[in-house]
Parts: structure tokens; C-alpha cells; sequence
């Protein structure tokens, strides 16, 4: 079984790079499931609408999660109640739409995954208690009992979260990404349990940026520029960063981990 899953798309630079490279990364690493986090895909790098979510899907992205943009566009908040293969971070306050995980089948039908996405309290919008959140939704989602195999985005900003998230869920769950600083990191490895694990798996957009916006703009912005506008995407050409995991059909667990940089400026 491979999986793969791929960063922070953003904006339109993003999009383009996944129309052109994703289904050649498909076949030429025999993928089963694909995941991708889509919070920043918008136009304008925030948010997702119902249409570029479906283009996703019919580009063969199996679920798309998302972060502290979840609800950017406003549309999203009744088509994620819609649409279950869209999640938003399950430790959001009882009673936001949609859904934080859930058990979706592998391309073939033949493998049940299950996908959490949880999202880091530290230095980040408002949310419950991430690792009480994460305790209570392996007692759901367990490997080779109701699921065969299953991954965790945490959308979270500092490493040392993220880092302990991943120890905590070792040899629960097949493979644990970090997203959201837009940055890959170069701690690709299986944990002591047989966990796949990446701190950052990177963005998918233009690296000849600012964390995907425009540089220019950005550096006015941090000179307090009274000439600087807000955020928005740079428009170059875009890379693909994410990881493949090839996990045991036994176990659940993981045998190997590797990073995918495909495009753009990003050398792998």
C-alpha cells in the first residue's frame, strides 16, 4: 500500500503544478491513496471553494484536509457539510461543520483509510486541546480493527508541537505529516514504532516566494511599507512537496517514507 500526501497547496501557482505533475507521481509511484491539504488553494492563497475542491478530486486527490483557513470562503462552511472527503481540524469547537477524520476507501476499494486532520495550539486561531483531541480519536479510528491504515495532518506552527504529537502517536497510525509553515523539513524518517513522520512536508506553490506570497510584497510589508498591500500568491512556477509512504498490509505501520519534490525551483 502507498500513500501519498502532499503539502499546502497555494493559489493558483499550486493548482497549476498539480494539474501537471500529480498523475504521472500517481502512476509512476503506483499511489493507492492521495491526500492533500487545500486551505490555501484559493485565488488569493486563502481558503477553498466547492469548485477547486472538485477539481482536486477529479484530478484524483482521495481527501483533502485543511487548517486555520478552513473557513476563508464562505461557501465552504455549507459545502464541507456536503462533502466528506473535505475536513477541517477536528479539535475546532464543538458544533463547527463538517468533519475533523473519517474512514475512506483506497482507490481500488480494496483498503479502508482512515484521515485525521488536527490542527496545533500554539501560536494558532483558537481551538480545544490538540492531544486530548488526538487520544480520543485513536480510540476510534485503530489501526487493523476498524481501519488498515491511517494518517494524521497536524496544521500546526512550531516543531517541538508537532514533534511531540508524532512521538505521541507512534505506532498508532501510519504515518503523521506536519503542514502549515510551507516549508519541508529534513527529518523524514519511520519513529521508533513504525510511524512515518516528516515535521513539515512542505507547500505545493511557488518557492520563489515568501512561504508562497509574493516576495516583493512581502519584504515591504515586513520594512512597514506604507506602499505594501496585503498577502497574496506568487504566480511562478510551482513545486510539488510532499511524501510516499509504502506501509505493511500486516501492520498497518510503516516501511518506508520518501520525500516527493517534483518542479519548480525545489531541488529534492
Amino acid at each position: 500500500m502507498k500513500i501519498l500526501v502532499l503539502g499546502d497547496v497555494i493559489g493558483s501557482s499550486g493548482r497549476k503544478a498539480l494539474k501537471k505533475n500529480l498523475n504521472n507521481i500517481i502512476k509512476k509511484n503506483e499511489i493507492n491513496f492521495t491526500i492533500i491539504n487545500g486551505e490555501n488553494s484559493a485565488d488569493d492563497g486563502k481558503g477553498i471553494t466547492k469548485d477547486i475542491a472538485e477539481e482536486f478530486f477529479s484530478q484524483g486527490i482521495d481527501v483533502i484536509t485543511s487548517g486555520n483557513h478552513i473557513w476563508d470562503k464562505e461557501e465552504t462552511t455549507k459545502y464541507i457539510e456536503t462533502e466528506n472527503r473535505l475536513l477541517r481540524p477536528a479539535n475546532l469547537v464543538d458544533g463547527s461543520p463538517g468533519k475533523g477524520y473519517g474512514i475512506f476507501y483506497s482507490k481500488d476499494k480494496k483498503y479502508k483509510v482512515g484521515v485525521i486532520n488536527l490542527m496545533g495550539n500554539i501560536f494558532m486561531r483558537k481551538t480545544e486541546d490538540v492531544f486530548i483531541a488526538a487520544k480520543d480519536i485513536i480510540k476510534k479510528i485503530i489501526l487493523k480493527k476498524n481501519v488498515d491504515f491511517s494518517v494524521v495532518d497536524f496544521h500546526g506552527e512550531i516543531t517541538s508541537e508537532k514533534m511531540a504529537i508524532g512521538h505521541y502517536l507512534d505506532g498508532f497510525t501510519t504515518c503523521v505529516v506536519g503542514t502549515h509553515t510551507h516549508v519541508p523539513t529534513a527529518d523524514t524518517r519511520i519513529l521508533e514504532k513504525g510511524t512515518a513522520y516528516q515535521t513539515d512536508i512542505g507547500m505545493c506553490g511557488d518557492y520563489n516566494s515568501v512561504i508562497g506570497m509574493n516576495k516583493e510584497n512581502s519584504i515591504k510589508r515586513f520594512f512597514k511599507d506604507k506602499n505594501a498591500v496585503k498577502h497574496f500568491p506568487s504566480e511562478g512556477s510551482g513545486t510539488l512537496s510532499g511524501i510516499v509512504v509504502h506501509a505493511d498490509e500486516k501492520t498497518g505501520l510503516a516501511k518506508n517514507i520518501s520525500r516527493v519534490i517534483v518542479g519548480g525551483s525545489l531541488i529534492d
